[in-house]
């Protein structure tokens, strides 16, 4: 999006580029946890064939790489699972939400707006194909867009009576803007990486905020004609019942109004976010347990018979050698201890 600079626009430059920031920081976020994420449970296959962490380095400092190995080889395990888990999920999920949408699409009277009808003139207004609108008789949310491939707008029938013309063509510019942007489906697919790691929540959370943005940015390109039509609209349509069937974008947000009238009046608005602190830090544990176990589990295993065994410590667990510099002497049997099974006897 770019800096609003038209006549008709009353949305602050300088608020803009702040929100230009701000999108640009949270899709970073979304690359980088979706990276960190997916990267140790399934990369580390891509690239087990090459020799960077080779069986004779058996120790990083006092730290002992084998009983690590062993340590964090069922950590890795249970991430495998939480990923299988996840896509699961995730496809459960989404496939719910669209039979609920279509079921619900197939119960709605749809019909074209008329040729010279009030809709028809606001679409052609605003630069929305008639063709891609939808009036629907008792539709409770105002307006919404909804569609993957080639999403339609679809407005209740009395809107074009509790509106004035100009209201009209800025709510269809808005939805002209999700229809061009394709944000139900930029939605769906958000929605759906966040089921496949719903161990991440700050994931979904940033998905929350992404979806708001969706409805920032649409404001924005309706703003350049008709900024102040459109507030009057957000303000008129304020006690609708927006429950709208998932996957669409509604016109109507009750938790977004306060920002949308103060940066289309011209004021400045602040800029939230639904990720807190807790949620980052239980983020960042499990993205760094994730990692560790992922590069643990490509560390080889002392084999069978391998002379550089590098301690004895037959009898003993791999916790109570996870701290050791190293300096015993080779094993007489050959065997990393920590493969073996736990004698009733038998130390150094």
């Amino acid at each position: 999006m770019t800096p609003v600079a038209h006549a008709g626009s009353a949305v602050l430059p300088p608020l803009v580029r702040r929100e230009q920031r701000h999108r640009r920081r949270v899709l970073l976020s979304l690359a980088v946890l979706l990276l960190l994420s997916i990267s140790p449970v399934v990369g580390h296959h891509l690239i087990s064939t090459v020799p960077w962490l080779s069986a004779s380095q058996q120790h990083l400092g006092i730290l002992c790489l084998v009983a690590l190995h062993h340590l964090l080889e069922p950590v890795h395990t249970v991430f495998h699972a939480l990923l299988y888990a996840g896509i699961g999920f995730a496809a459960f999920d989404r496939l719910r939400a669209a039979r609920r949408h279509a079921h619900v699409m197939r119960a709605l009277p749809l019909e074209t707006p008329p040729a010279g009808g009030a809709v028809h003139l606001a679409a052609s207004k605003a630069g929305l194909s008639a063709g891609r609108v939808r009036v629907v008789n008792g539709l409770p949310n105002p307006a919404f867009t909804t569609g993957w491939w080639r999403p339609k707008v679809y407005v209740a029938r009395d809107l074009a009576q509790r509106l004035t013309q100009n209201e009209l063509v800025a709510v269809l510019a808005h939805e002209a803007e999700h229809v061009r942007r394709r944000d139900p489906l930029r939605l769906f697919a958000l929605r759906a990486l966040a089921g496949v790691l719903f161990w991440l929540p700050t994931i979904r959370r940033l998905a929350d905020d992404l979806s708001d943005e969706a409805e920032i940015t649409a404001d924005d390109a309706a703003a350049r004609q008709h900024a102040l039509p459109l507030a009057s609209a957000i303000l008129r349509l304020a006690g609708a019942n927006v429950d709208a069937t998932e996957p669409a974008v509604g016109f109507q947000r009750t938790d977004l109004m306060a920002r949308r009238i103060r940066r289309l009046a011209g004021e400045d608005a602040s800029v939230g976010t639904r990720v807190s602190g807790a949620s980052i830090g239980a983020a960042g544990t499990a993205l760094v347990m994730a990692w560790a176990s992922g590069l643990m589990v490509l560390h080889p295993l002392v084999p069978a018979g391998d002379p550089l065994s590098h301690c004895e410590h037959r009898g003993s667990w791999a916790i109570t050698h996870l701290i050791c510099p190293g300096l015993q002497e080779a094993s007489p049997s050959g065997l990393c201890p920590h493969t073996t099974r736990p004698q009733p006897t038998g130390t150094h």
